[in-house]
């Protein structure tokens, strides 16, 4: 199954909200992500056929290693091109939603090359 850039959002959400502790539910998406309760209940099952995930019998989600591996590198983007933006002087928000944007898109050579250069550049103070 292609996985499309709605796919990797649940699949960074549910990368997200599991970190904090406790269960991820479809609730706890929908609520995280803005979405509706039946979108998010499509989507988890997209997810769940694709292999990207498991659902137990209390409804709690969890990332199967291809869909922790999606998730991460997804994750792993957004951070990286947040805090290159935020490096640039764009503010922490418009940082943070034009990485959403651009972390779907960008080659895997392009983002090897950002984070080279930012592996080079002092830490942020």
């Amino acid at each position: 199954m292609a996985l499309l850039e709605s796919g990797e959002m649940y699949l960074e959400t549910i990368l997200i909200l599991s970190q904090k502790g406790g269960g991820v539910r479809s609730i706890d998406v929908s609520e995280y992500m803005g979405f509706s309760k039946p979108s998010v209940s499509r989507a988890v099952g997209l997810l769940k056929e694709g292999g990207y995930i498991t659902v137990n019998d209390l409804g709690h989600i969890q990332l199967t290693e291809a869909g922790l591996e999606v998730a991460e590198r997804i994750y792993e983007r957004h951070t990286t091109l947040t805090d290159v933006l935020e490096r640039l002087g764009v503010d922490a928000e418009t940082a943070s939603e034009d990485a959403c944007k651009l972390e779907h898109y960008i080659s895997a050579a392009s983002f090897q090359a950002i984070k080279d250069y930012m592996d080079r550049l002092p830490p942020k103070a």
